[in-house]
């Protein structure tokens, strides 16, 4: 008899592997993140109309950093929690599917909103990132809810960009 949840009692992938398949996206996310904004931020974004919740510049690398690493070890995480056999494995393959894909509207926020100016299209992405992280959050409990508990400052971030964005359209 096959149990419902099946998680291996070692981790599936090698344990340099699996940190690198947890450090490489969320570092190249940061990076896009990063080279969208350093010729943004003393510019054009400093010209925008911001709500008086805006937090001061400096609050957004910092928070970033820490985010940042919470999401990868997250990602690390969830890798080895995958299991090895069973019905389950396709609810972890969801689970790192809905992540990835949370990832790639991370990295695709800060060149639409920054490089792009495209405040309303940036809102409809960070929208969009919201609820995919929230999603991300509720298929990566089954497997490993250290790993859920680590994005929920992540999401409570995004919500807050949310808003931000979404302030920041309506005032410019």
């Amino acid at each position: 008899m096959t149990a419902a949840t099946h998680v291996p009692e070692g981790p599936a992938l090698r344990p340099w592997l699996r940190l690198a398949c947890a450090v490489v996206p969320v570092a190249a996310t940061a990076f896009i993140g990063s080279v969208s904004t350093q010729a943004e931020i003393g510019g054009w974004y400093a010209g925008l109309n911001k709500p008086w919740f805006n937090p001061p510049d400096w609050v957004f690398p910092v928070a970033w950093t820490v985010l940042y690493t919470m999401i990868a070890v997250s990602l690390w995480r969830l890798l080895g929690a995958r299991p090895l056999t069973g019905p389950s494995r396709e609810g972890w393959r969801l689970s790192l599917g809905a992540f990835l894909v949370q990832m790639a509207l991370n990295a695709a926020w800060t060149p639409v909103f920054f490089s792009a100016h495209a405040i309303g299209l940036g809102l409809i992405v960070v929208a969009t990132l919201l609820v995919m992280v929230l999603w991300t959050i509720r298929l990566t409990w089954r497997f490993d809810r250290a790993a859920a508990w680590l994005l929920v400052p992540y999401a409570c971030w995004v919500a807050f960009a949310t808003i931000l964005n979404a302030a920041v359209l309506r005032l410019n």
